[in-house]
């Protein structure tokens, strides 16, 4: 059973979601339950009834904003030996209305026809095939990497 952002929003703040990396200012960074781009990551907001970014005054959306760019570097630093080309940033919520940035590793062993747009392109089937979905043996020292850079980004940047 799938379940909603506001609940994965809820589960971190009682220490249960198994997804969540670190505890930022805006929010929770978690590994993506999809890892067909290894290292995919969100920044969920701490509050799950914010739904626009404009909803948050001004402070709280530089703090977004910044901590989202600190998740994007950390990825970018534990995926660069994979072949990194650049991390992609998005704030959508077309779909699911709560506040929530994806952070996408993009790799030069892309297919040309799909490293020049959005990872969106990608087929659904692709982007969800269950054979990429997150594992702490085939994944686990990525997201390991991803949270000991992004925990040493944050003691300098806090």
């Amino acid at each position: 059973m799938e379940i909603g952002l506001e609940e994965r929003v809820e589960l971190a703040h009682r220490g249960e979601n198994p997804f969540v990396m670190a505890r930022m200012r805006s929010g929770f960074a978690v590994i993506g339950d999809t890892q067909f781009l290894p290292g995919y990551s969100l920044l969920l907001t701490d509050d799950p009834s914010v739904d626009h970014l404009t909803d948050l005054d001004r402070a709280r959306r530089r703090d977004f904003l910044f901590d989202m760019s600190l998740l994007g570097e950390a990825v970018e630093r534990a995926c660069r030996p994979n072949g990194l080309r650049r991390i992609n940033y998005e704030v959508l919520g077309n779909g699911l209305p709560v506040l929530h940035a994806h952070v996408h590793p993009r790799y030069e062993w892309e297919p040309p026809e799909r490293i020049t747009g959005p990872v969106w392109r990608y087929p659904k089937e692709v982007r969800d095939d269950p054979a990429h979905a997150y594992s702490d043996a085939r994944h686990g020292q990525l997201r390991a990497t991803i949270t000991h850079e992004l925990n040493e980004l944050m003691g300098l940047a806090y």
